[in-house]
């Protein structure tokens, strides 16, 4: 294969990404692989990782065998390829870490909550009448720190305006008459770190998922006697996105959604009753909010315990169908979806786990997010789990739920979203074969247009290209049998995949269908689990 100069400037230019580092030996290696002749057909098998920045690498046979006659259509050596093994996209959830991978799960993660609010993909279009509320619930104060403030106009207001002078007793003046901008080092910083409760501050992180759940609870409580005052039923759901704020506090984005219940047929979702609107919800939000309270196991620090409360900036607000409103369907999706794919990075703190060995180097006492890390390590070392988890979940700053959660009937499931861009993609590969007949144009997936002609798993990222991705086939490998038990999935146009290959140490299956290991958990602890049924099943053979 030729390559023009303006070609293989291009190719230069477009390595030259934020995510890389430009060295000479870098630009040899990629002007190597531009020139060598299998450069077209390792470009096709490095896109099927979808641009992922740290794909997993995987060696042996893949065959595709006819589930009716036994047949091998397609087969395919790891030997044949031009790096000896096949790529798959890490999954992984973070932006900072992945960003094509975070894009789609961004992308599901919009799907997944825009269906609970317009329908489709399972879910009736009338949900899309049903009351909705949109409400974010914030973590108290635990002393003040500078912020920033955007006004109605576009003006910023002043961090901490006083008329007088006060002073901590430490000396330290607590107010500030900046105007800071939009990426100041100071902002959710402590006026007196001193001051700050640092031990409070991780405790409510790691509780706060406990004080979710108790809020859900009194919700529904509430709604159900507001429902049988007026003869009826109720059903609340919601879609939950948990963030961090740069202070280093966890708070939530959640969608309510009200529905009835038809005593007929209870699986259907129905609107609810019309006395029951989206005012009286978000009366109901207030009202339990602010009532919401439990206290933690006493602690050696805390004799009594800490106070886990909500903060005071509740402000539950009403959607409405697209071009209804500012707080439509569309944005709200938008919003939460945009937050599922960020970790601790607005809190300063950056994706890694926190160790024995590392602690000291995380937990400095120059730094705020470093004072937190110290206060998880001196809490948790506590015998109680409550507070020995602190330590496991340092690296989050205590808190230890999942970002991204939703109430069963909410709306359809990631599994089915990955299943259906999953089966796409497999049709799209064999309506490409010319092997007989086969069914019409495969069905896009529903976080990508037909248009496209790829899901957004195998698209090209432009961030990263694969000439940058790592080619490392040399390495030691160990052996690790695939295969694909979902026999329920199996339809007459779908071929049955089977595959044995090898992973690279330090790799890790996720995401991936045909992985052993991703769809057996955990595997170390000699039983493998079904992931659709999760019932225990035969010992594991790596066991």
């Amino acid at each position: 294969m030729s390559l023009t100069a303006g070609m293989l400037d291009s190719l230069l230019a477009e390595s030259r990404s934020p995510a890389h580092v430009s060295t000479p030996a870098l630009n040899a290696e990629l002007l190597e692989r531009a020139c060598r002749d299998d450069y077209p057909e390792w470009l096709s098998l490095a896109q099927s990782a979808g641009g992922c920045v740290r794909p997993i690498r995987l060696r042996g046979t893949i065959r595709d065998i006819d589930p009716d006659t036994g047949e091998v259509m397609h087969a395919l050596d790891t030997n044949e390829t031009p790096d000896k093994v096949i790529y798959l996209p890490c999954g992984d959830r973070r932006a900072s870490v992945c960003p094509p991978c975070a894009e789609t799960y961004r992308a599901d993660t919009y799907q997944l909550i825009r269906t609970g609010l317009a329908g489709g993909k399972g879910m009736p279009e009338s949900v899309s009448i049903h009351p909705c509320v949109f409400a974010t619930f914030t973590a108290p104060s635990f002393g003040p720190v500078h912020t920033r403030v955007e006004l109605s106009g576009g003006k910023i207001a002043r961090c901490r305006p006083r008329r007088k002078a006060s002073y901590c007793p430490h000396g330290r003046r607590l107010s500030c008459g900046q105007r800071h901008k939009q990426n100041e080092v100071c902002l959710g910083r402590p006026l007196c770190p001193e001051c700050y409760d640092y031990n409070a501050a991780v405790i409510w992180n790691a509780h706060a998922p406990e004080l979710w759940r108790r809020t859900v609870i009194a919700l529904r409580r509430h709604l159900d006697k507001l429902a049988k005052a007026r003869g009826v039923r109720v059903r609340l759901s919601y879609a939950k996105v948990a963030e961090f704020q740069r202070r280093g506090l966890i708070h939530f984005h959640a969608i309510f959604r009200l529905d009835g219940v038809d005593p007929n047929h209870p699986e259907r979702t129905v609107p609810p009753h019309p006395a029951i609107t989206a005012d009286v919800l978000a009366d109901v939000i207030r009202q339990v909010t602010a009532g919401a309270w439990f206290a933690t196991i006493p602690h050696p620090m805390k004799a009594n315990g800490w106070d886990i409360t909500w903060g005071a900036q509740i402000d539950p607000q009403i959607v409405t169908p697209t071009g209804g409103s500012q707080i439509t369907d569309v944005s709200v999706a938008s919003y939460l979806a945009k937050y599922a794919t960020k970790s601790t990075e607005p809190a300063g703190l950056p994706p890694g786990k926190i160790t024995a060995d590392n602690a000291k180097a995380y937990a400095t006492p120059h730094s705020h997010e470093g004072r937190l890390i110290s206060a998880c390590l001196k809490i948790g070392a506590h015998t109680h789990e409550d507070f020995r988890a602190l330590r496991r979940w340092a690296h989050m700053l205590g808190y230890r739920g999942h970002f991204a959660t939703k109430s069963r009937r909410y709306s359809t499931t990631m599994r089915a979203l990955r299943r259906e861009r999953r089966d796409w993609h497999r049709a799209s590969i064999h309506a490409r074969r010319p092997t007989g007949t086969r069914s019409s144009s495969p069905k896009p997936p529903w976080n990508g247009p037909a248009a496209a002609g790829a899901p957004p798993a195998t698209r090209f990222w432009p961030c990263r290209p694969p000439l940058a991705l790592a080619i490392n086939a040399g390495s030691p490998v160990r052996r690790c049998p695939l295969r694909d038990d979902r026999k329920k999935e199996v339809r007459p146009w779908k071929p049955r995949l089977r595959m044995t290959c090898w992973m690279e140490p330090g790799s890790r299956p996720r995401n991936w269908p045909g992985c052993w290991e991703s769809i057996h958990r955990p595997c170390a602890a000699g039983v493998r689990r079904n992931p659709d049924t999760d019932r225990r099943s035969s010992p594991c053979p790596r066991g």
